[in-house]
């Protein structure tokens, strides 16, 4: 059965699935959409058109589906959508979208956001995402699966970061970064590849090692980048995560894509 403490402030259009649990002094809008299992302990504030998927749980202070920190927002009924099995601790705060960047903020399932980040305004979080304290993430980003931000690190507005890679603690990344790159730095410069991340996740020593060989080719001294792009794709056109570097750098993108400061091996 839903739980709510005596405390809290649950709106009478609110929507609230079996089995969520609403703690002391928590308060919950009109059209909020919890799901089951959802998890909310005290002092959680939601509202807004937002919609929290099963089994997420959000901790005190955490400030979830306010107006966008944005000023050009006129109250435009956008949304924030939430997926399931999220973990939101103290004093995270998500906004919604506005109408310049497609009226939603989207996050996956199965991420987790430690105290104090945030999410801006208009932004796509895929799954498995890792938020460490106090990350910053401005509007209109997309983060690809699995991607794990260090502690302290600020992504720019309209930045992209591709899937599996890893944002080293206190950075201040303006570029976007490659799908399974390792940038650290304030301006972040690119490192390498996330090889811990790699060999954690169940990658193939051979796949591994067509990324490198890759990743050689396409941060060499030699050409320019959409000829070494070119070269990349020809030789290992049949590695598919080869080849969504490629298509990452390949795309359009707001944001250039962030490179080593030296040319250096993965």
């Amino acid at each position: 059965m839903t739980e709510v403490h005596s405390t809290a402030t649950i709106d009478a259009k609110a929507q609230l699935a079996p089995d969520v649990k609403v703690g002391p002094y928590c308060v919950v809008g009109p059209d909020v959409a919890l799901s089951e299992g959802v998890v909310l302990h005290s002092h959680v504030v939601v509202e807004g058109r937002t919609s929290i998927g099963a089994h997420t749980q959000i901790y005190p202070f955490a400030s979830i589906g306010h107006a966008p920190q944005d000023l050009k927002y006129k109250g435009e009924p956008s949304r924030l959508e939430i997926g399931a099995n999220n973990l939101i601790r103290e004093h995270v705060t998500m906004n919604p979208g506005t109408e310049g960047g497609g009226m939603i903020t989207s996050i996956g399932n199965n991420c987790a956001f430690l105290a104090g980040s945030h999410v801006g305004h208009d932004s796509i979080i895929g799954d498995h995402v890792v938020f460490s304290n106090n990350v910053m993430l401005a509007g209109h980003c997309k983060i690809g699966d699995y991607v794990i931000f260090g502690g302290g690190a600020a992504l720019h507005q309209f930045g992209r970061v591709g899937k599996h890679a890893f944002i080293g603690g206190m950075s201040a990344v303006e570029n976007d970064v490659i799908p399974y790159g390792l940038v650290v730095g304030n301006r972040a410069v690119l490192m390498g590849l996330n090889l811990i991340g790699l060999k954690r996740r169940g990658f193939s020593r051979d796949r591994i090692h067509a990324m490198r060989e890759a990743y050689g080719v396409l941060f060499a001294e030699d050409g320019t980048l959409r000829e070494r792009l070119v070269r990349v794709a020809d030789r290992f056109g049949d590695e598919p995560e080869v080849m969504e570097i490629v298509d990452f750098i390949r795309a359009e993108s707001d944001r250039s894509i962030c490179m080593p400061r030296h040319d250096r091996a993965a």
